[in-house]
């Protein structure tokens, strides 16, 4: 199936002088104020609240540097409003946003008791599973009863139940593997699972964009990290040939093995990884393969079976497949799925496995459900219709998107649709014109993107109805005329 990728760098021919205008306007402003206020705390003696908030307290060690705590306070602060907006519902088609006031950019905000009624464009319920009805939910609730909320123990010491092995057995048959595991927490499955898979003297060739949980993963694992440019297989394929002439730092020895990690869809770009060609390099260089599927799996493929399903690729030729049970499915935690002998050592010497809890017995029976939803054996067609209506929404709304003039990233079929803002006072600004129009959207900038490529990112759910795709894309629309966002055009 084509991509068609669409990415993006800061060379972009876009106005890239006015956005470093923009924060060096933001920056000098905040100096000024911090100056004068100095001043006034020098000659009255009075200790001013902004200078202490945008300092450590004292006693404390710092958590930040000097330079972090003054873009908190005088670039963070002043728009943070557009980030972490509570909700009072799940996060289904439409939630109730609730309504906060702040009397000026340092001070805690405080809630006006009212409740704002949200089209939901920002939560990864791709497959519209997060929902307060259904039969996923009424297993789920079936199983309080039969298991209660928590096993209150690892898996390895009694906290594993008849739930926790028919989603291991059920996952690993949908992926094509010959076996899995479940872990509580979607980011320890990355962050635990890797550092018992490499160890010193080993070599990991990572994606630059790949996810925090991975990046922590490798880091404790003692290996030997290299990267690559995002989605570049020319440069992975020039990272894999220069490491292996040159072996390892210092002692020239060989690797004692290659890693690659990748991801499914890169969940900032909505990039879908080049699998074949990734596939391709590995078995010539001789090297194990490891793919996060944590935002492809439900939601690529004609069956929903992540980028191997999408790509036609056996997977077979992955050695590890990790996924998540956060996004498609509604639940929680995640999973690893290899061979037999991967998984039964991982089992053994993961300390996801070894020492954290067991995934709840709850959430394993909601990702159980939904998953036998997905592949069709409830009986019913309603998980390929759900497959069906979130690819012809993601790609209708890409699609018009890009006919409006605004600069989309990432590849056709994915759920993942970033429209470029680039400008520090248009991330606030878009977020909250869009709140008033009553459209609930996630906009990301520095340090989840570079200074130069901040962005909003709408998350697309087989959920949408086209009415409330087209209400969307008409208050997107007039507020991108607004805000002068549509790049393409312009």
């Amino acid at each position: 199936m084509g991509q068609g990728t669409n990415t993006i760098n800061e060379g972009h021919p876009v106005h890239v002088g006015c956005v470093y205008l923009g924060y060096m306007m933001m920056y000098i402003c905040g100096w000024m104020y911090e100056l004068m206020a100095k001043i006034v705390v020098l000659i009255t003696g009075r200790p001013n609240r902004t200078i202490a908030q945008s300092a450590p307290r004292q006693g404390y060690a710092p958590l930040y540097l000097k330079s972090d705590y003054f873009y908190i306070s005088w670039l963070y602060k002043r728009i943070s409003d557009a980030w972490d907006r509570p909700i009072t519902n799940v996060p289904g088609t439409y939630i109730e946003v609730l309504e906060r006031q702040g009397k000026d950019m340092n001070s805690s905000y405080t809630f006006t008791g009212k409740k704002v009624k949200c089209l939901n464009l920002g939560s990864y319920n791709y497959l519209g599973f997060a929902q307060n009805s259904g039969p996923a939910l009424e297993d789920s609730i079936k199983a309080i009863d039969k298991f209660s909320t928590s096993t209150c123990a690892p898996a390895v010491e009694g906290g594993y139940t008849d739930v926790h092995q028919q989603l291991e057995t059920t996952i690993a048959e949908f992926v094509g593997k010959e076996s899995a595991i479940v872990f509580e927490m979607g980011y320890a499955t990355n962050s635990t699972t890797l550092p018992a898979l490499v160890k010193k003297g080993g070599l990991v060739v990572s994606d630059s964009l790949n996810h925090a949980s991975l990046v922590m993963g490798l880091r404790a694992s003692g290996a030997h990290v290299k990267v690559f440019k995002h989605s570049d297989t020319t440069d992975l394929e020039r990272v894999l040939r220069r490491s292996i002439a040159e072996g390892q730092p210092g002692s020239g020895k060989p690797y004692t093995m290659i890693l690659i990690v990748v991801e499914g869809i890169y969940s900032m770009e909505g990039v879908i990884c080049k699998l074949p060609e990734i596939v391709r390099l590995k078995k010539k260089y001789k090297a194990f393969l490891y793919v996060d599927e944590a935002h492809s799996i439900g939601a690529l493929g004609p069956r929903g079976r992540g980028v191997c399903d999408y790509f036609g690729v056996n997977p077979a030729d992955i050695d590890i497949l990790m996924g998540t049970f956060t996004k498609s499915f509604a639940s929680v935690g995640g999973y690893i799925a290899g061979s037999k002998e991967v998984i039964t050592f991982l089992r053994a010497s993961s300390f996801g496995t070894v020492y954290a809890n067991s995934m709840s017995p709850i959430c394993a029976q909601q990702a159980l459900s939904a998953l036998r939803i997905i592949a069709g054996k409830d009986g019913t067609d309603t998980g390929a219709k759900k497959l069906q209506q979130l690819r012809d929404n993601s790609n209708y709304f890409r699609n018009k998107l890009q006919e409006m003039g605004f600069l989309i990233l990432g590849n056709s079929d994915s759920p993942i649709i970033p429209l470029m803002l680039y400008h520090p006072g248009k991330f606030s600004a878009f977020s909250r014109k869009m709140l008033a129009r009553g459209i609930a959207v996630v906009v990301v900038a520095f340090p989840a993107t570079t200074m130069l490529t901040g962005r909003a990112r709408f998350c697309l759910s087989a959920g949408h109805t086209k009415e409330d795709l087209d209400f969307a894309l008409r208050e997107i629309c007039e507020v991108g005329d607004e805000c002068h966002m549509k790049y393409l055009k312009e």
